[in-house]
């Protein structure tokens, strides 16, 4: 099989992963966070968003949030801007990484943006000429990569023309996203292989919901396309709040779990980085639910016993 040697995760969780919360989540409980995974070999991490509260009210303190970091030199804390005003919110609040999000699926960008597909990609030009004159790189999101609540599924192509817009007008790597979930290998491959004749494989991160059970089947899929950057959710934690009923993405350790068994290298401590999901879904009085994070809780359960 064609398997990198090393795979990058992006970890999406303080953001992703938490803008679906109802109840506010205090500002030091998102820095630990943050800070723990760092502790636990993360190497990027989101850190917030800096859009509307009227629309992700969980995401309102995320200039607090950076403020409040001790953060570690060697390490990316990504967030994610809508449009300059965002952006400019972002660089002052002193962000280093930003990245933009666009669809797929023309019925999800209305939905979720208020515009068209070629609107929302024409938004982000002035987005990504000022984060060039400030030295600060964008990351560009693509939702809806393999179906759509709205319009079901999305041909592959459709997906490639969205993604070779955001690297033509400036990103540096585009984030393929399922983002209900509905994905399955074959089509995953097919999705990739369209994409790769427009936007270079080593520009492409998969970022995939678990929604049916079939992410990390959708991940080896991408990684024997050559993928090596994976998108991942501490805990499984987050969902849509565009896509009734969508799942959380795939969960850090089930990733961490899979690569470790495979030989791949990620740089992350398994142990470290469930100890940093327990610590935040005791906040939220929740258990974990996870594959691999409910396994080792389990464990530690009972050695303590």
């Amino acid at each position: 099989m064609n398997l990198p040697a090393t795979v990058r995760i992006v970890e999406v969780g303080p953001r992703d992963g938490l803008q679906n919360e109802a109840a506010p989540i205090p500002t030091a409980v998102k820095i630990r966070l943050i800070e723990d995974l760092a502790a636990a070999g993360l190497s990027e991490i989101e850190a917030g968003a800096f859009v509307s509260p009227k629309w992700v009210p969980q995401m309102a303190d995320s200039a607090a949030v950076l403020a409040g970091l001790t953060r570690d030199p060697r390490k990316r804390y990504p967030v994610l801007v809508p449009n300059l005003q965002g952006l400019e919110a972002a660089l002052t609040a002193g962000a280093r990484d930003v990245a933009v999000f666009a669809a797929a699926s023309e019925s999800f960008s209305r939905k979720n943006t208020n515009c068209s597909i070629d609107d929302s990609i024409a938004r982000f030009e002035p987005v990504l000429s000022r984060a060039r004159s400030a030295g600060v790189p964008v990351r560009g999101y693509v939702s809806c990569v393999l179906g759509c609540p709205y319009e079901g599924e999305i041909a592959p192509e459709a997906v490639a023309r969205v993604a070779k817009s955001l690297i033509d007008i400036g990103c540096h790597e585009i984030s393929l996203g399922d983002t209900i979930g509905v994905g399955t290998p074959l089509a995953t491959q097919r999705m990739i292989g369209a994409v790769a004749e427009a936007v270079p494989i080593p520009q492409l991160a998969a970022h995939f919901h678990d929604t049916y059970g079939q992410a990390l089947a959708n991940l080896l899929a991408a990684m024997q396309m050559g993928i090596s950057v994976i998108d991942s959710s501490v805990a499984g934690l987050g969902g849509c709040p565009y896509a009734k009923g969508a799942t959380g993405n795939v969960a850090t350790e089930d990733v961490v779990f899979m690569l470790d068994g495979m030989g791949i290298q990620s740089g992350i401590d398994l142990t470290r980085l469930a100890e940093a999901g327990w610590r935040v879904l005791r906040h939220f009085d929740r258990a974990p639910q996870a594959g691999v994070s409910r396994a080792l809780w389990q464990k530690a359960q009972k050695s303590q016993a």
